[in-house]
């Protein structure tokens, strides 16, 4: 168990000015925001609005393989993003430190931040609009599981989100479960004792 800043690079994102159009027109690079994680779910590789490389301040974007995580106005969502992006002021963002880069699975960490998630929303700063309390969040230690386990919960929590969410494999299955109990109700409905 190690607290999430001794694994992470934490940075928060921003919103570059939009009375700026050099910054808007033709970008083509991926910002995020809430509405992505709506859109599209809990893994993106692209970003419904881009800004151009003129916004990126001091040429840092955050890189691949982050997870973004809502910490103020809408907390406890968060999307392990696959491409180099910004994302706006509501998120902060989680890139393993080098020296972890090798020993965490930011998939595994992916399903890891459901709980974060939920730890978020039992710790928050009111004010203008909620914000997590972002020092005790770097303070919440998690697990680092060998990478071997780490595969294997991902490779088990795939199948139950595949279930769950995906038509094509989750459909079929369930029409097939319920298929097998209709057909076990039906007999036993239908079967009676000869008198």
């Amino acid at each position: 168990m190690l607290p999430l800043e001794k694994i992470f690079d934490i940075r928060n994102g921003y919103t570059p000015s939009k009375t700026n159009p050099e910054y808007w027109t033709n970008g083509t690079v991926d910002w995020f925001r809430m509405e992505d994680i709506r859109m599209n779910g809990h893994v993106l590789s692209s970003a419904l609005q881009k800004v151009t490389e003129a916004a990126v301040k001091g040429g840092r974007k955050i890189p691949a393989n982050s997870i973004a995580l809502s910490t103020s106005a809408t907390i406890g969502e968060h999307a392990l993003i696959t491409v180099e992006c910004l994302g706006n002021q509501r998120f902060s963002f989680f890139t393993p430190k080098a020296a972890f880069a090798d020993m965490v699975n930011m998939r595994f960490m992916n399903y890891y931040f459901y709980k974060v998630d939920e730890w978020c929303k039992g710790h928050l700063f009111q004010g203008n609009f909620n914000s997590v309390d972002m020092s005790a969040l770097k303070q919440l230690c998690v697990p680092i599981p060998t990478t071997s386990e780490q595969e294997r919960i991902i490779s088990i929590l795939d199948c139950f989100d595949a279930l769950c969410n995906d038509l094509t494999s989750g459909l079929p299955a369930e029409i097939e479960t319920r298929t097998k109990q209709y057909e076990y109700y039906r007999d036993k409905l239908l079967t009676f004792k000869e008198q």
